[in-house]
């Protein structure tokens, strides 16, 4: 194997431990190697960082394993050059394994072999953290809210199926009245909102339940905890705001997108960084976040597209803004949904427009240019000849003889 460091490090890391194994390259293409085990405090990284360097280690390669390797890579990261690999990339060969040969494994594919995983910069993985955790308070207040309806289904309280939204401002001004003793059906009605006015005989129906103390107790307990975390949510999303201020010129042109709202492109620019040349290419950027086909095939058979995990919050992201393109009309991604859902259906439709969707939202914010729609009849114009003879064999085969004449062209 060909030497490209004389002198370099794999770490195999745990939740406990370290594994370090040095790689020293002598002459006559001679290896020698010292392996040491350290802990995972913090006196103990700085201690590995202190072995290291009087090594006269260059080069740290790590398995990305689960969140253990983010402490080792904040402190190394300042004086070596570190490389956080993937682990599917450094499988060992069946046989023994330990934690000295899985680390002395990782110092032998350094040399060359080894390719370093995208980490994005301090300031863009903070914004990550508070991204991601936004995506779970909103998942929180969803489970809360299905409680709730839970208690008020147990309690014959059928508002959900009259109000859109039974904790709106109506919904939840009805509850609290009920929370508070109110118990008369045309009372509660009364407090309804906006266009909910106009279902109030529905409504009178609707509330003549059997609501308990113990109904009572429970939705107090429920309503609470839906405050707080609502409360938290908002927290969240001001500082969120706060940490895109810089942005914002990237915000605001993402948000050009169909489908696409500030939520979204937080999202979408926390994930994937706001510097594009990390990514050679748009194919690139979608491998990374494996929103293309898979490749394995073997004698000449294709014999899986499947695609990888991947990164899960920003296919989430993409696939939401896909969802809700996929309601809309009059734009190229929604037409680009209905060709391919009417031949594939509509989940393999939604994750190639959440593919499209990376390519535009990567263009864009590399060439820093807005949004060009295409049109909804963008499909149409590509091959006009085509779309032509395939309406007039459908007139045809239903019995109609068809006659094409141009449009007069307008002066």
């Amino acid at each position: 194997m060909e030497v490209v460091y004389p002198c370099c490090c794999g770490l195999d890391v745990h939740k406990k431990s370290i594994t370090a194994c040095v790689l020293w390259t002598e002459t006559k293409g001679k290896n020698r190697k010292e392996k040491k085990r350290f802990g995972t405090f913090t006196h103990d990284l700085l201690q590995l960082g202190d072995w290291l360097e009087q090594c006269g280690v260059t080069h740290v390669a790590m398995e990305s394993t689960g969140v253990y390797w983010k402490p080792v890579w904040n402190i190394l990261a300042e004086q070596f050059e570190v490389l956080l690999v993937n682990a599917q990339h450094i499988k060992a060969v069946p046989g023994r394994k330990t934690d000295q040969k899985d680390s002395e494994w990782i110092a032998d594919l350094l040399h060359g072999l080894l390719r370093g995983s995208f980490v994005p910069p301090q300031p863009t993985r903070e914004l990550r953290d508070l991204t991601r955790y936004r995506v779970s308070l909103v998942q929180e207040i969803n489970r809360i809210a299905n409680r709730i309806h839970k208690v008020l289904e147990d309690a014959n309280i059928k508002l959900a199926s009259v109000a859109t939204d039974a904790l709106g401002a109506s919904g939840r001004a009805i509850l609290e009245a009920m929370l508070a003793g109110e118990q008369d059906a045309a009372r509660l009605a009364e407090m309804s909102k906006g266009l909910l006015r106009n279902k109030i005989p529905e409504l009178k129906l609707a509330l003549e339940g059997r609501m308990t103390e113990h109904h009572r107790f429970l939705l107090r307990q429920l309503f609470e905890h839906l405050r707080f975390t609502e409360s938290k949510l908002r927290e969240i999303e001001q500082e969120i705001d706060r940490r895109m201020r810089p942005f914002e010129d990237k915000v605001t042109r993402l948000c050009t997108i169909p489908g696409v709202d500030r939520v979204t492109a937080w999202g979408l620019l926390a994930e994937m960084g706001m510097n594009m040349n990390q990514f050679p290419s748009s194919g690139h950027l979608a491998s990374w976040a494996c929103l293309c086909p898979g490749s394995f095939e073997s004698a000449g058979k294709r014999l899986s597209g499947k695609m990888r995990k991947g990164n899960v919050s920003l296919r989430r992201c993409l696939s939401q803004a896909a969802w809700a393109i996929s309601m809309m009309k009059n734009n190229y991604l929604s037409a680009l949904y209905r060709c391919i859902a009417a031949r594939r259906g509509a989940k393999r439709a939604v994750m190639a427009v959440a593919h499209a969707l990376l390519v535009i939202a990567y263009h864009m914010l590399k060439r820093k240019e807005d949004y060009r729609e295409l049109g909804a009849d963008h499909f149409d114009r590509i091959d006009v000849n085509r779309i032509r003879r395939s309406l007039v064999r459908r007139l045809e085969r239903l019995g109609h003889k068809v006659t094409l004449e141009p449009l007069a062209q307008t002066a």
